[in-house]
Parts: structure tokens; C-alpha cells; sequence
């Protein structure tokens, strides 16, 4: 049986007194560009993430894309990803995480640009299990926030996942780890696919935004997963088929993110 993800009791993983040493911060040495000069903004914590990917052709990519945003590709290939995960000690900077608005599932369709040297991500969707954060995100952040029904259990096999929008468009699958924890060298697609240190966005004006994010480098493990419904890329008008072509895991990453700047 399907249940709701219950993950409020070890939400606040940052202390409202100590946010301003995040965990996350300990180490920048990995950063491909200076952290912003001004402080960070939110907190996060993301939890059991399932990162799959499937090569496309950036010509299908195009009309999704904001015209002065360049495709990145690696191995001769655009990419775009669903990723599955929950988040929790999710909070601005000057407030404690609340119980009852900071922990919630997420699932991401994302792919990946680059702006001069700044390689980001873009987001084609970010499905939400709390109204309260898909209203935030889209007026702090611009960032296409859906609201869906949303469970998360966890067993000994691994994670269960469900999320089923108000429309229909879902998702199901169960993944797990399948191997130890191991940091991607720059270069490999795995690096490419995580190690990415801002996001993009457009307002509804047009204007094209970054905000910078930062966080220790991806502790990546292999995966194992068995989708059984994913409506996520069909939406979008990728006609994509099939399993992915890269499952990735991580079990758990602190995050800081800066306010929007125009670019």
C-alpha cells in the first residue's frame, strides 16, 4: 500500500541558530565559479534522489529552450532527466524550518544549458506534494512548480514512488542503490549530469534569470530501478520510449541557494 512520505521528525537538518555555517559550505574548492558575493537565500536537504537520463537531440530540445540559452551537450548528445526525490529543512535563511511546510516530495524533468561558461540547469517541470511550495517557487523563482498527489515509502527492497498530477500525467517507479557511493571525475557524463551550480529561469515578462546554488560534490551510486508509469517527458512533447539510458542514486545532499539575478 501506497503511503505518504513521513520525514518531518529529521527534517531540520541545518539548526535555525548554525544557518550560517550550512554543511554545505564546507567545502568550495570544487565550485567551477566563485560563490555569489551577496548571502544565500533558502536551505534545503534532498533525499534519496533517482537520477534518470536519456540522450535527445538538441534540434528536439530547441522550442523548449529560451532562445539565448545554448543546449549543452556531452557525447555528442543533449540529455534530459526525471528526477525522482523528497526534500526536507526546506526554509529562507532567517527562519527554522517549519514541520508543516518543509518536507515534501519532488520530481524534476530537467535538462541542461549554459550561458558563456555557466553550465546550469533548466527546468521543463518540478512536480511538488505541497501547495504551499509550488506557490512560493513559482513567484519567488519563476520555476514551472506543478502540485500533484505525491507518496514516498520506504522498504527493504528500496523506495517506492507515486506522484499523479490533477490531470492524470504520473509517475510511478521502485528504485534502490545498487553499489557504493563514488565521486564522478570532471569530464565523465556523470559529473556532467549533477555538478552544476545555478538554475535558469523565465519570467512571465521573458526575462531570463540565474540563481547560483551551491553544495558538496554528488555522491553518486549506481541504481536500480523499475519504472512502471512515467507520463513526464510525453508532456513535454518528447517522444521519448523506454528505460533510461543512465540511473544514478544519491542518498542525501545539503543545499543553499541565492536570489535570482537577470543575466
Amino acid at each position: 500500500m501506497w503511503r505518504g512520505v513521513r520525514v518531518s521528525p529529521i527534517i531540520n537538518s541545518v539548526s535555525f541558530a548554525s544557518v550560517a555555517q550550512h554543511p554545505s559550505l564546507r567545502s568550495l574548492n570544487h565550485r567551477p565559479w566563485p560563490l555569489p558575493t551577496g548571502p544565500w537565500t533558502w536551505r534545503q536537504t534532498w533525499h534519496d534522489l533517482l537520477f534518470l537520463h536519456w540522450p535527445i537531440a538538441a534540434g528536439d530540445l530547441r522550442p523548449l529552450i529560451p532562445d539565448c540559452l545554448e543546449i549543452d551537450e556531452h557525447s555528442g548528445s543533449a540529455w534530459v532527466g526525471v528526477i525522482p526525490f523528497w526534500m526536507s529543512g526546506v526554509a529562507p535563511r532567517s527562519l527554522p524550518a517549519l514541520p508543516i511546510a518543509s518536507s515534501f516530495p519532488e520530481l524534476n524533468v530537467r535538462t541542461y544549458v549554459r550561458l558563456g561558461e555557466r553550465r546550469g540547469v533548466w527546468f521543463l517541470s518540478l512536480d511538488a506534494g505541497s501547495r504551499l511550495a509550488v506557490w512560493a517557487a513559482r513567484w519567488s523563482y519563476h520555476l514551472p512548480y506543478v502540485y500533484a498527489s505525491m507518496d514516498v515509502r520506504h522498504g527493504d527492497q528500496g523506495i517506492g514512488y507515486r506522484s499523479v498530477r490533477a490531470d492524470g500525467v504520473g509517475f510511478v517507479a521502485d528504485y534502490a542503490p545498487g553499489g557504493p557511493p563514488v565521486l564522478a571525475p570532471p569530464g565523465a557524463l556523470e559529473h556532467w549530469f549533477v555538478e552544476r551550480y545555478c538554475l535558469y529561469t523565465r519570467a512571465r515578462s521573458g526575462r531570463i534569470y540565474r540563481a547560483d546554488i551551491h553544495h558538496e560534490p554528488w555522491p553518486l551510486q549506481p541504481a536500480r530501478a523499475h519504472v512502471t508509469r512515467n507520463d513526464m517527458l510525453r508532456v513535454h512533447g518528447i517522444a521519448i520510449e523506454g528505460p533510461a539510458a543512465h540511473q544514478h542514486f544519491a542518498r542525501r545532499l545539503d543545499v543553499v541557494v541565492w536570489p535570482l539575478e537577470p543575466v
